[in-house]
């Protein structure tokens, strides 16, 4: 609107000044005009526009034009300019142009006021005509800047495309990390997500562990406790069902401690590492504590004769959890008695000294845990690696006994032992004098 009032302004302000330069002071010392028509001409040959006019004295006396036409009084009526006012003539709305001059002769100056309006329809046609071309030069230029929006938007979201339809596909069992790329500003995302992906897949394999171990440790057991309740039914002396009961009782207790280490273990795999390792506990205590446990318990069993000694040398404190310092001491020392023949003689060490000669395991400025037996021996690599939680291809048979016997309660030790930053050692090599099993602990 402004553009189109500039452009028809100058025409109406050429106007009123071809007619202010037509007024003259006559004879009589009045004022005259000869009114140019070709200027009035030049405005009514814009589209259905109508002009009118009116010259007066600055003191409103009419001099000619049309007499109900309002001509505002200038800013300044001694300044000699152009100025433009908006108003109504006869129903229309119109544009008015008053030019403040004067008229001099030899003897007299008389001002005077030139006005010039016409109706704005030219204008206004002039204002939708600019309209209408902007409005369709900016409509291209948003269609242009939406479709190179959109395809710099679809281009920069395809990888995230990509990624959905990848990870549609994948069964619910798949775990592997994400590894397509994605723009910088998801990557911190996809980061979360494989950090999240490869905790439910710990806590799963976990699982699966735990069920498939489940159930084929507790598969022996319990068909112990069937044959002896079966054998008890079909005891044909009183001493015989006893006895078979006693074995089923036995069998009982077995599983009862079974349960308790398989629940113990699937325990461990939720635990935390770093929150484990800032307790502490004294393993001289902790030691001599679960082997006066195990002197008690065992005392009550008639038809065992064992020998479990302990030997400390003061408070030895180190990091970890009592609890589970606790269960690593009584599995080795269970896992001895079970395995040292009819007459156990097990020896429980606790030092700040190193492993015995030949064990790989560092124990600077560590508590050292040794227990020693008087079996036949074993692989202490070869028991962990066909142990449950990595059931074996081939092995002796000797070495699937010692498996299936020691492995559960061994593989707890060394579940404990990696959680509190302990090590694990133990002979190499078959012996006929026993095994020495020595775990290390980090100081405190």
């Amino acid at each position: 609107r402004q553009t189109a009032d500039e452009i028809s302004d100058r025409l109406l302000a050429g106007s009123v000044l071809a007619i202010a330069e037509q007024v003259f002071v006559n004879d009589d010392g009045e004022l005259e005009v000869d009114v140019p028509y070709v200027a009035l001409q030049m405005l009514t040959s814009s589209a259905d526009d109508r002009v009118f006019y009116r010259i007066e004295t600055l003191e409103g006396a009419f001099i000619t034009g049309y007499r109900q036409l309002v001509l505002a009084n200038s800013v300044d009526d001694d300044e000699a300019q152009t100025q433009f006012f908006n108003s109504v003539f006869r129903g229309s709305d119109i544009r008015i142009a008053t030019f403040v001059g004067a008229a001099s002769s030899s003897t007299k100056s008389v001002g005077y006021r030139v006005g010039v309006a016409e109706t704005t329809n030219a204008r206004t046609a002039i204002a939708s005509r600019i309209l209408l071309r902007s409005a369709a030069r900016q409509s291209v230029l948003i269609a242009a800047a939406a479709l190179l929006v959109w395809l710099a938007v679809t281009n920069a979201l395809k990888p995230l495309s990509n990624l959905k339809r990848a990870i549609d596909r994948r069964n619910p069992e798949d775990m592997r990390p994400i590894k397509h790329r994605v723009p910088l500003e998801v990557e911190g995302i996809v980061e979360r997500i494989n950090d999240l992906l490869g905790r439910f897949s710990s806590s799963i394999d976990a699982l699966r562990n735990f069920t498939s171990n489940a159930s084929h440790q507790f598969r022996t057991p319990l068909a112990l406790i069937n044959t002896h309740l079966e054998l008890a039914q079909r005891a044909d002396t009183e001493s015989e069902k006893a006895q078979s009961i006693h074995n089923a009782q036995k069998a009982v207790g077995d599983a009862e401690r079974l349960m308790g280490q398989m629940l113990l273990l699937s325990r461990i795999d939720t635990l935390s590492g770093e929150e484990l390792q800032s307790q502490s506990c004294d393993l001289t205590a902790i030691a001599r504590d679960v082997c006066e446990e195990f002197i008690l318990r065992l005392s009550h069993q008639a038809d065992m004769d064992f020998d479990l000694g302990f030997q400390g040398d003061g408070q030895v404190v180190i990091k970890g959890d009592k609890t589970l310092v606790q269960e690593v001491v009584r599995n080795l020392i269970d896992n001895a008695i079970k395995h040292s023949g009819p007459t156990p003689r097990v020896d429980v060490i606790v030092a700040h000294s190193n492993c015995d000669p030949g064990s790989d395991v560092d124990v600077a400025t560590k508590g050292v845990l040794f227990v020693r037996d008087q079996g036949m021996g074993f692989d202490l690599r070869t028991v962990l690696r066909n142990s449950m939680r990595h059931h074996p291809t081939t092995s002796s048979s000797n070495e699937t006994h010692l498996s299936r016997g020691a492995g559960i309660g061994l593989t707890i030790v060394h579940e404990i032992v990696n959680l509190l930053g302990g090590q694990l050692s133990g002979q190499n090599q078959m012996s006929s004098t026993g095994m020495t099993i020595c775990v290390a602990f980090e100081a405190k």
